[in-house]
C-alpha cells in the first residue's frame, strides 16, 4: 500500500506536468493494483484526492485516455465510489469521449459510464438528458462488427430502456432497424437473449412497436418459433417463450396490430392462428393472447368469427378442461370475451356453443379464470333475450354467481359476478330468472351493488332491482327488507353526487316497492317526500318529471 501511495503521488505530479510516459506508467500500476485488490485501491485513490485530476486526463487526443477510463470503470464497480466519481465531474468528459473513433476508448468509456450509473435511475436520467441515446445507437450501427462494443451498447440500452423518459429518444433514432439487423446476424443463444432483453422494454412503447414491425422483427420472431418449437433443450424452451411473448407484446399497439392483421389475410395473422391447435402450451397461450389482441376492434372481431376462429378456441378450451393449464384457459376466455363484443357476433357465438363450453369452467377455483368466464358470459348475453333466460334459470350458474358475489379477496370476480347477475335479469326480463335469483339469495348482493363507487354498476343494479320489484315483489319483499333497500334508495336520492340516471332509477324503484306493505311503511317513515320534492327543480328534465310523478304517488298513498 505504501508503494501505491508513491504511485498516486507520482501521478498527481505527472498529471500537472503532462509528461505522458510517467503518467502511463502510473496508470499501469494503478490498474494492476485495482485488479489485485479493487476495494482497498479505490479507497486509497479517493483518500489521496486523485479523482479530481482524472477529468483532465480524459482528453480525446491523449494516449492515456483508454487506461484512465478503464480505471474509472474498475473503481465504479464499488457502489461507494459512484457518487465520488460523479462529484469529481467525470460524467461530462466521459460522454464527450463517446464521439471518439477509437474503439478501445469507446469500450472503456461505455464501461465507466455504465458502472457509475449502475442501478441509479437519477444518474441514468442524466445520461438521457445529455443525449447519450442517439450517440450509442449510432455507435451500434458503425461498430456492429466489434463484439465487445456491441455488447456494451446492448447492456447500456437494456438499462436505459427501463426508464420511461428514454422511450421518446429511442423512438427518434433508428434503434429498431439496428437491433433487427443485429438479431438477424446472431447464431448464439446468449447473444439473442441480450437483444431480447433490450427489445422487451422498448416494445412497450407504441411508436417503437410499429418501428420494430416495419423493420422486420416479426419475421425474425416467427423464425425463432419455427426453430425452437420442437426443441427439448432449456435454451430452446426459453427462446420460444421470449419470442412468442414479444410477438404478443407487439400486437398490443393499435397500429402495429392492424398492420399485421392486414384485413385478416396477413401471413403473420395466419401463422399465429396455426399456434392455437399446437401441442405446445406456450404456443397455444401466445396464439390465444394474439387473437385477444387482434380482437380489439369490431371489424377484426366480425371477420374472425366469420372465418371460424371461435371453433379453434373452443377446441383449445376443451383440451384444457382435462389438461387444466390456467394461463391457456385465461387467454382463450379473454379472446372469446373480446370476440363477443360486436352485437352481430353474439348470436353466432351462442349458436356455436360458446356458453356451454364456458360453463364447463364454472368449478374453477382460479380467480383469473373465474373473472374471464364471467366477462365472456356477460358479453354473450347482452341484448340476447333467449340466452339470458336460459342461463338465468341455470340454478348451478346462479348459485355460483351468488357465491362469487362474496369473494371479497377478489374484487374483480366479485364485481363481474354482480354485473352478470344483474345482466341475466335485465336482458331476460323473465319472472323465472327473477325467481331463480331470489331463491339463490342474490337480491342482497344487487342491493349492495347499488352502493358501488362505479356509476355504471349502480345503474345496472337499480334497473335489475326495478325488474325484480315489477315481476315478483311478493317473493322479493323479505330480501328487500333484510338488505335495507329503502335506506339505500334514500341515501342515493339525498346524495348530491348521484348521477341523474341514478336518481331517476331510484325513484322508479321507490314507486315499484310501494305495493309491498312493509316497504311502503319504510318509505313513509323516511320522509321521502322532502327528498323527492327537492328533485322537482333538478336541471335534468327527466329527473324533475319523474320526481313530480313520484311525489304524486307518495302523496296519494300517504
Amino acid at each position: 500500500m505504501d508503494n501505491l501511495s508513491d504511485v498516486l503521488e507520482k501521478l498527481k505530479l505527472a498529471s500537472t506536468d503532462s509528461t505522458s510516459d510517467s503518467v502511463e506508467s502510473c496508470l499501469d500500476c494503478l490498474l494492476k493494483a485495482l485488479i489485485n485488490n479493487n476495494t482497498e485501491t479505490s479507497v486509497k485513490i479517493q483518500e489521496m484526492g486523485v479523482l479530481p485530476l482524472l477529468p483532465t486526463l480524459l482528453s480525446p487526443q491523449s494516449s492515456c485516455t483508454p487506461k484512465v477510463a478503464n480505471i474509472i470503470a474498475e473503481m465504479a464497480k464499488n457502489e461507494f465510489m459512484r457518487s465520488p466519481c460523479v462529484e469529481a465531474g467525470l460524467i461530462p468528459p466521459l460522454i464527450q469521449l463517446l464521439n471518439s473513433t477509437d474503439q478501445e476508448v469507446l469500450l472503456q468509456t461505455g464501461r465507466a459510464l455504465g458502472n457509475i450509473c449502475y442501478d441509479s435511475h437519477s444518474l441514468q436520467g442524466q445520461l438521457i438528458s445529455m443525449g447519450v441515446i442517439p450517440t450509442l445507437v449510432k455507435l451500434l450501427g458503425v461498430h456492429s462488427h466489434n463484439t465487445a462494443l456491441t455488447e456494451m451498447c446492448l447492456i447500456a440500452f437494456g438499462n436505459l430502456a427501463e426508464l420511461e423518459s428514454s422511450k421518446e429518444q429511442f423512438a427518434s433514432t433508428n434503434i429498431a432497424e439496428e437491433l433487427v439487423r443485429l438479431f438477424q446476424k446472431q447464431t448464439e443463444h446468449e447473444k439473442k437473449e441480450m437483444i431480447f432483453e433490450v427489445l422487451a422494454p422498448l416494445a412497450e412503447n407504441d411508436v417503437i412497436k410499429l418501428q420494430l414491425v416495419e423493420a422486420g422483427l416479426v419475421e425474425c420472431l416467427l423464425e425463432v418459433v419455427a426453430q425452437t418449437v420442437d426443441g427439448d433443450r432449456e435454451e430452446d424452451v426459453a427462446q420460444l417463450k421470449t419470442a412468442s411473448d414479444l410477438m404478443v407484446l407487439l400486437l398490443l399497439g393499435d397500429e402495429s396490430m392492424q398492420k399485421l392483421f392486414e384485413g385478416g389475410k396477413g401471413s403473420v395473422f395466419q401463422r399465429v392462428l396455426s399456434w392455437i391447435p399446437s401441442h405446445n402450451h406456450q404456443l397455444q397461450l401466445a396464439g390465444a393472447l394474439a387473437i385477444a389482441n387482434f380482437a380489439r376492434n369490431d371489424g377484426n372481431c366480425i371477420h374472425m368469427v366469420d372465418t371460424g376462429i371461435v371453433q379453434k378456441l373452443l377446441e383449445l378450451l376443451d383440451r384444457h378442461i382435462v389438461e387444466g393449464n390456467v394461463t391457456v384457459q385465461h387467454a382463450a376466455l379473454s379472446a372469446l370475451r373480446n370476440l363477443a363484443i360486436p352485437v352481430v357476433n353474439k348470436s353466432k357465438m351462442l349458436s356455436a356453443g360458446v356458453a356451454d363450453v364456458v360453463l364447463k369452467f364454472l368449478q374453477s377455483e382460479m380467480p383469473p379464470v373465474q373473472f374471464k368466464l364471467l366477462g365472456t358470459l356477460r358479453m354473450l348475453i347482452d341484448t340476447q333475450v333467449e340466452a339470458a333466460d336460459q342461463l338465468g334459470t341455470n340454478v348451478k350458474l346462479v348459485e355460483r354467481l351468488v357465491e362469487w358475489c362474496e369473494a371479497k379477496d377478489h374484487a374483480g370476480v366479485m364485481g363481474e359476478s354482480n354485473r352478470l347477475l344483474s345482466a341475466l335479469i335485465r336482458h331476460s326480463k323473465s319472472k323465472e330468472v327473477v325467481r331463480t335469483v331470489i331463491q339463490a339469495g342474490g337480491v342482497k348482493h344487487l342491493v349492495t351493488m347499488a352502493t358501488s363507487e362505479h356509476m355504471i354498476m349502480q345503474n345496472e343494479a337499480l334497473v335489475a332491482l326495478g325488474l325484480i320489484a315489477a315481476l315478483d315483489l311478493v317473493a322479493a319483499e323479505k330480501d328487500f327488507v333484510g338488505a335495507d333497500l329503502v335506506a339505500v334508495l334514500h341515501k342515493l336520492l339525498s346524495d348530491e353526487r348521484s348521477a341523474p340516471e341514478i336518481k331517476y332509477n331510484s325513484m322508479i324503484l321507490i314507486c315499484a316497492v310501494m305495493g309491498s306493505e312493509p316497504l311502503h311503511k319504510e318509505v313513509q317513515s323516511r320522509a321521502f317526500i322532502d327528498v323527492v320534492s327537492k328533485l322537482r327543480s333538478h336541471e335534468n328534465k327527466t329527473v324533475s318529471h319523474q320526481a313530480s310523478l313520484t311525489e304524486q304517488r307518495l302523496t296519494a298513498q300517504s
